[in-house]
């Protein structure tokens, strides 16, 4: 099958629902139009689906031989608290609630790539089934999806993510880490019992000193991470001397091992730094999204399959990022990968960042993201 072929016949299709999405763009667990279009759109491919989450939507694809692997397809669907500054005829209408990652476009693609694999079902030697998910930019949709058994039964995953770096016509899909944790710490300092006028500022100060050298000196530099505080906070003034001390940031790494090991190293400093200016100090340390890591099958299949819709030259390597996805809670138990497709062109004005009041996509490279969940799935099923 010619797959990008009979995506491209689907493009005006892909476009209208990704602007349609765009226009009326719902944040976090409130994307209840959203998910009710995305009902409306499968009824009428006569594919099955059930609601999950409140807002999220699993839709099912048996081919021919249903009783063999299945392959999961995920896209997300929530919008950010943005003002847009785009003047398009799609501009959303929900003023500070925009579309500046591309989830709009994602959910686009997928109901694109339903289409297809809907009118195709011959061709698919398994099961495929299709993860709308709700709440990712707020990392809790995936954790609220896996509760209710969406993964049970899958042997691979696939998740797209349109990305601002990359140039339309190309595509990353290699092995190994591609997005960072994304945990966060807070460290409140106090005097201890008995002691009087302990200055808790130059304690937290040494803390902040102390925890740059955890990456210099404790971890690998073949393991990159990063320990960051960017919250100092005294109930002080400059007549009184303070009583508290609170220290806020953020550690992000790529390695499950050297993550479970900060909270220990993050412990260990802020309690003997403190200790040795007679202070007392605290931590909690709150874990956000695991490491994303792409799994080596995975990526072998998705390589061949970005070289079968567009080329060789299509499949480039691109540097992991320090920002977090909520994909990870899934790839944790189930081989998958995520692949990020290039959306950059200058002359259209996409190559703004993520999140930015101008982000915007070029609707050209929608038909890539749809193509790659149709062949994906195919080839995964008939590896």
């Amino acid at each position: 099958m010619d797959i990008i072929s009979l995506i491209k016949k689907q493009n005006d299709y892909i476009v209208k629902m990704r602007r349609e999405f765009h226009k009326y763009a719902e944040p976090s667990w409130k994307e209840f139009r959203t998910s009710q279009r995305i009902k409306e759109e499968l009824d009428k491919m006569s594919i099955p689906y059930k609601t999950v989450a409140n807002t999220g939507v699993i839709a099912y694809i048996n081919g021919s031989n249903s009783s063999c692997k299945t392959v999961a397809l995920r896209a997300d669907i929530d919008a950010l608290e943005v003002i847009e500054k785009n003047e398009v005829e799609y501009k959303s209408i929900n003023r500070g609630i925009m579309h500046a990652c591309g989830h709009d476009g994602h959910a686009a693609m997928l109901l694109g790539a339903a289409k297809v694999l809907s009118e195709n079902r011959e061709h698919i030697n398994g099961s495929v089934r299709l993860i709308f998910q709700p709440a990712e930019e707020v990392v809790e949709g995936a954790k609220a999806l896996i509760k209710e058994g969406v993964l049970e039964g899958i042997d691979g995953l696939l998740g797209i993510h349109l990305w601002s770096v990359i140039k339309t016509g190309t595509i990353s899909v290699e092995e190994g880490p591609r997005m960072a944790s994304g945990d966060s710490f807070k460290i409140t300092l106090s005097e201890k019992k008995g002691q009087d006028s302990v200055d808790l500022i130059t304690a937290g100060a040494a803390i902040v000193r102390d925890l740059q050298s955890i990456v210099s000196r404790e971890t690998s530099p073949l393991d990159p991470s990063v320990v960051s505080v960017g919250i100092f906070n005294s109930d002080t003034n400059q007549n009184t001397s303070e009583k508290n001390v609170i220290l806020e940031g953020t550690v992000r790494c790529y390695s499950y091992m050297l993550r479970d090991d900060f909270p220990k190293m993050l412990k260990r400093i802020s309690k003997s730094i403190a200790s040795s200016y007679n202070a007392e100090a605290e931590l909690e340390y709150t874990e956000g999204v695991p490491p994303t890591i792409n799994d080596a099958y995975c990526s072998a299949i998705a390589k061949k399959s970005v070289e079968k819709i567009l080329s060789k030259d299509a499949v480039i390597e691109l540097e992991k990022t320090t920002g977090g996805e909520d994909l990870s809670y899934y790839l944790e138990k189930v081989p998958g990968i995520i692949a990020f497709v290039g959306i950059s062109n200058k002359e259209k004005n996409t190559d703004y960042p993520h999140h930015s009041g101008n982000f915007n996509i070029d609707e050209d490279s929608l038909v890539h993201g749809a193509a790659l969940y149709v062949q994906f799935a195919l080839d995964f099923l008939n590896e």
